[in-house]
Parts: structure tokens; sequence; C-alpha cells
């Protein structure tokens, strides 16, 4: 009976940790280090675009990554003409990293 209780602690102690876990927040990060990663120069590239995967040739979002990814290289010319919003959703990301980090410390306490 005491392996039960035991195992039940254990369960919601996982439970309570999955509820509280920043996914948003590991989410955004985890966009800023491919944001990183891509190679903006290069011909081809991985889409996750539904309008590009479906065949469309237009879309209002396509190359927002790969202008980002021009931002952090310095290539602010080629970034504006790449997608003009990039400089926007940049610091769009960077405020929400920043609030969520903000909200994690003052919930939990951290400092």
């Amino acid at each position: 009976m005491a392996f039960f209780s035991y195992f039940e602690f254990q369960m919601k102690r996982i439970g309570n940790f999955i509820r509280t876990f920043p996914l948003e927040l590991v989410f955004w990060i985890g966009a800023l280090i491919g944001i990183l990663l891509i190679d903006p120069y290069g011909a081809q590239h991985f889409t996750l675009c539904p309008l590009e995967n479906l065949g469309f040739h237009w879309c209002p979002g396509c190359g927002l990554g790969r202008a980002m990814s021009l931002l952090t290289k310095g290539d602010f010319q080629a970034s504006w003409s790449m997608h003009p919003l990039a400089m926007f959703a940049f610091g769009a990301i960077g405020f929400r990293i920043f609030e969520l980090i903000r909200h994690l410390k003052t919930t939990n306490y951290y400092g």
C-alpha cells in the first residue's frame, strides 16, 4: 500500500511540473534558435507554410523567418526587402520572451 501512495505522490509531482512548465517560453526560445540556424542565402529552404505546400506562390508571411535571419547577420537592407515586418516580429518575440521570464520569476519567486 505504501508503494501506491508513493507512486500517487510522484504522479502528482509530475502533473504539477507539466502544468507549470513554461511551454510557450520554450517554444519562442526554440523559434529564435531556429532563426539563428537558417541559411537565408541558400536557394532551397525548408518551409512550414501551408499555402506554399499547397502550391500557392504568394503568402503574406513567407520570407519572414529568412528576413529575421538576415537581421541577425546584420544584412538590414536584404532583410527589409525580403519582409518589411521582420524587425517588428523580432521585437515582438523578444518582448514575449521577456514577459514570460518575468512572469515565471514572479510566480515562482526566483528573484
